[in-house]
C-alpha cells in the first residue's frame, strides 16, 4: 500500500524532458513509482488532474537560517514550493562563532536574519547550528561556510591581510566545514570583515575546497564595479582550482547586461566551471548599514556606533548618498517601536520629517536602531534582468529578507511563482519544463543535494502540485505579505507542508525538513 498517491497529474520531472501523464506514488519519504498506479491502494490519494506535478524547488541564495531556527513552517517560502534551502549566504551568518563574538554577530545580522540575542542557544560550530534545524522545520536545509565568520575567528574584524598562520587557520576551518557537510564557501565582499580580504586571501581559502570539490559561492565586490568584480571572482576560482557560483548576478542597464553576458559566454565559462543565480526582479533590498564606509567595521559591529558620529564618516556617507535616488528607496523594517511609523516611508520622506541633511538623518537612525534597519530600492525595469534569468547558467535564488512587520521586498513571497507564471506564460523567457529544471534539478545537482530536485523512482518525495495556468505572484512593493496563487500542495520527504493551498501549521510528530549533507 502506498502512503500517498498523486493521481492523474502531468509530471514535469525536473530534468528538462517534456511533460508526461503519470501517477506518482510515495511510500515513507521516497517516490516508489512514476507511472500508471490505477487499482493500487493508498492511505491518501490526491486528484491532480489538470495540475502539474513537479519536484520541490531549491533556493540557493536566501537569508532564512534565523527564521528556520524558530519557525516550524516558514510559510512565505513553502507556499512557493521551496522545499530545500541553501543557507548562510553572503559570507555572514550565526556560525561558526565563539562566546566573545556572539553579541557582535547578532547586532550585525539583526536586520538580515531576524534573530535576537535572546534566541541564542549556545551553538558554536556549523555542525551545532545545522543540527538545530534537523526535523525542527518544514524544509530541508544545507549549509555553506560563511567566510567572514572564519576570517574573524582567525584574525579579527580589521583590515589587516592574513599572515601565514592565519591563512592556515582559515583553511582548517574550511576543511572542518566541509567535513560537516557544507557545500563550500560563501563570501559577501561588500560586507563586514571580508570587505578587507585581498584576492590572495580568497584564493588561499578557496583552495581548501579542492579535495572535496566544494563550491566557491560569492557576492562579488559590486561596489568596485560589476564587470571588474566578476573578473576577480573568475580569477579566484581559476587560481584556486574550484567551481564558481556568483550570487544575485544582474546589471542595471541593457548595455551593462549585454557586456556582462558577453564576458560570461566568451570568458567565464571557458576559464572555470561557472554558474550564477538571480531573482526575477531588478530592484533589491539589503541592510542600511551595508552602505557605510568600510573602515567603520574595523573594531567589529559593537564598535561602530561611536564612529557614526565622526564628521569625516558623515561626510563620506553623504557623498555616497548623493549618488542614490533616495526617493526610490524605502525603509523596509527597523527594530524599535519608537521609529516603527517610518516603515514604508521613502528615504526622502523620512529625511524631510527629520529636518536635517540626509546623511545625518540616516546615521542618527542607525544609532537609534543599533544598526538594525533594512531598506528596499525600487528603481529600474525588470526587463533588464530577463536575459540573465534566461541564461543557461542561471539557477534560482530568492535573496529574500523577511520580517513579518516590515514592508519587505516582494521576492520573499513571489520569486518562484513569478518564474513559473509570468516569466513562462507572459514573457516567454523559457518553457515551463526549463523553468522547473532551473528551480529544481539544476540547483540540486550544483549544490550537492543527492536524490532531490527530480521526480523519479527512489528520489526523495519533495513534490509540488500546481496549476500552470493560474500560478503567479501576488506580492507587491506596497503589499508584500501576499501568498502566491496556484500552488495547491507541497510535500517534503513525503509529508505535506502545504495542503490544499494552506500551509500546515502543526505536524503530527516533528516537521519533515532534514539537515542535508553535500553529496551524501
Amino acid at each position: 500500500m502506498y502512503d500517498l498517491l498523486l493521481q492523474d497529474g502531468t509530471v514535469i520531472d525536473g530534468t528538462g524532458r517534456a511533460r508526461f501523464a503519470a501517477d506518482v506514488a510515495v511510500v515513507d519519504d521516497r517516490i516508489v513509482r512514476v507511472g500508471d498506479c490505477r487499482g493500487r491502494e493508498s492511505r491518501r490519494s490526491i486528484d491532480c488532474s489538470s495540475m502539474i506535478v513537479a519536484p520541490g524547488f531549491v533556493d540557493v541564495h536566501n537569508h532564512d537560517e534565523g527564521w528556520l531556527l524558530k519557525t516550524a513552517n516558514h510559510a512565505p517560502k513553502t507556499s512557493q514550493g521551496i522545499t530545500s534551502e541553501v543557507l548562510m549566504s553572503d559570507g555572514i551568518s550565526y556560525a561558526p562563532i565563539t562566546s566573545e563574538l556572539v553579541a557582535d554577530w547578532f547586532v550585525y545580522l539583526r536586520s538580515l536574519n531576524g534573530l535576537r540575542l535572546s534566541d541564542y542557544r549556545g551553538w558554536r560550530s556549523l555542525d551545532d547550528y545545522m543540527s538545530l534545524l534537523d526535523h525542527t522545520t518544514a524544509q530541508n536545509t544545507i549549509t555553506q561556510i560563511p567566510y567572514a565568520n572564519l576570517r574573524v575567528l582567525a584574525l579579527g574584524w580589521g583590515l589587516q591581510q592574513a599572515d601565514d598562520t592565519q591563512r592556515l587557520a582559515i583553511r582548517r576551518y574550511v576543511q572542518q566545514g566541509m567535513e560537516s557537510g557544507a557545500v563550500g564557501i560563501s563570501t559577501g565582499l561588500d560586507y563586514v570583515a571580508q570587505c578587507f580580504a585581498t584576492t590572495d586571501d580568497l584564493v588561499d581559502a578557496a583552495a581548501a575546497l579542492v579535495t572535496q570539490d566544494g563550491l566557491y559561492v560569492t557576492h562579488v565586490r559590486y561596489k568596485y564595479g560589476l564587470l571588474p568584480a566578476l573578473k576577480e571572482a573568475v580569477a579566484i576560482a581559476r587560481r584556486a582550482g574550484v567551481k564558481l557560483h556568483v550570487s544575485h548576478l544582474k546589471a542595471f542597464s541593457h548595455e551593462e547586461t549585454e557586456h556582462l553576458l558577453q564576458y560570461i559566454d566568451s570568458v567565464a565559462v571557458q576559464e572555470v566551471d561557472f554558474s550564477f543565480d538571480v531573482y526575477p526582479y531588478l530592484p533589491g533590498s539589503t541592510m542600511l548599514h551595508s552602505q557605510l564606509p568600510y573602515e567603520v567595521w574595523i573594531d567589529g559591529p559593537l564598535g561602530v556606533l561611536p564612529r557614526l558620529r565622526d564628521p569625516d564618516v558623515r561626510r563620506r556617507f553623504a557623498d555616497h548618498l548623493a549618488e542614490l535616488p533616495l526617493e526610490r528607496l524605502h525603509i523596509a523594517w527597523l527594530a524599535t517601536r519608537d521609529n516603527a511609523h517610518h516603515v514604508g516611508q521613502t528615504l526622502v520622506e523620512f529625511v524631510a520629517q527629520r529636518g536635517v541633511a540626509p546623511a545625518d538623518a540616516l546615521l542618527d537612525l542607525l544609532i537609534e536602531e543599533n544598526l538594525a534597519v533594512t531598506f528596499v530600492y525600487q528603481f529600474g525595469d525588470d526587463r533588464i534582468m530577463e536575459p540573465m534569468l534566461a541564461h543557461r547558467k542561471c539557477l534560482f535564488g530568492s535573496d529574500g529578507i523577511y520580517f513579518p512587520d516590515g514592508v519587505v521586498h516582494p521576492r520573499v513571497y513571489g520569486s518562484a511563482p513569478r518564474i513559473l507564471g509570468p516569466m513562462v506564460r507572459d514573457r516567454k523567457l523559457f518553457s515551463l519544463e526549463d523553468a522547473i529544471r532551473r528551480l529544481s534539478a539544476d540547483p540540486a545537482e550544483r549544490f550537492g543535494l543527492i536524490d532531490r530536485g527530480v521526480v523519479r523512482e527512489n528520489a526523495f518525495a519533495d513534490l509540488v502540485v500546481f496549476d500552470a495556468q493560474r500560478v503567479t505572484d501576488l506580492a507587491t512593493y506596497a503589499k508584500p505579505h501576499q501568498f502566491c496563487e496556484g500552488i495547491a500542495h507541497v510535500m517534503v520527504n513525503g509529508q505535506p507542508v502545504v495542503d490544499d493551498h494552506q500551509c500546515v501549521r502543526e505536524f503530527e510528530s516533528s516537521p519533515p525538513g532534514r539537515r542535508l549533507y553535500y553529496r551524501k
